[in-house]
């Protein structure tokens, strides 16, 4: 039999199961209710769910799912807007229990690159980051890379985050790698890179210049708090 993990959705004898929950959040998401989304959040807590587990096995299937949904185009951009929000208010609620670290304002610019517009990601991503204490200035769509690079040294960033959802959107991000080097930042303005295209290949995070990805959203806040300490030289925030 698989391995169950201790205090999951997936094992827990009096909550719903994952796939259940998961839908659950999902319809609440689509039907832009809060108030249900919270509901069933306090729930799984309540029924001695770990707010970690919550993220993991609540979370981040629902957002995966939806994903999906708004790259068939079948929710809208309302929809996914107040689904940013109830992701933020989610993490809100689960990550001072998870032992969050203090709100450090350090800033990063995220944005889609170039002639990409598939924004649901880079706003989940956004809603995480801020949840976890970061100062988020987000460009928006069909962002060139001079203007990623202004930002970020307006702000004093030490991270940009380009989004793309495409592999011919994606190859765009080389030219912020390129725009990063010939200002003479590079080391000192690290680039993470994101989108459902580095998930189904790696090898491209290389291949744009990325300094780094995560395959979700959760892991957004890691992956920011390493390339900070790497381009700053000290310990992450």
């Amino acid at each position: 039999m698989p391995r169950q993990r201790r205090g999951s959705l997936v094992n827990s004898p009096t909550a719903p199961n994952a796939r259940t929950s998961t839908s659950r959040l999902l319809d609440a998401m689509i039907n832009t209710d809060r108030a249900a989304a919270a509901s069933l959040v306090e729930q799984a807590m309540a029924e001695g769910i770990p707010p970690d587990r919550v993220i993991t096995d609540l979370l981040d299937p629902a957002l995966t799912r939806l994903g999906r949904l708004w790259g068939q185009e079948t929710v809208s951009l309302a929809q996914t807007f107040v689904a940013a929000k109830i992701a933020e208010d989610i993490l809100l609620r689960c990550l001072p229990e998870v032992g969050a670290a203090a709100p450090h304002n350090d800033p990063v610019v995220l944005g889609n690159i170039e002639d990409d517009f598939h924004s649901l990601g880079r706003r989940i991503v956004g809603s995480f980051l801020r949840a976890a204490g970061w100062d988020v200035h987000d460009l928006g769509n069909d962002v060139l890379a001079e203007d990623f690079v202004n930002k970020a040294v307006e702000v004093g960033a030490s991270v940009i985050g380009a989004s793309a959802m495409m592999q011919t959107t994606a190859l765009n991000i080389r030219k912020l790698r390129d725009r990063i080097d010939a200002r003479g930042l590079n080391g000192r303005l690290k680039l993470a890179v994101g989108g459902a295209v580095f998930n189904w290949r790696p090898d491209l995070v290389a291949e744009v210049g990325g300094d780094g990805t995560t395959t979700n959203a959760s892991g957004a806040d890691a992956l920011l708090r390493r390339l900070h300490a790497e381009a700053t030289g000290g310990a992450a925030p």
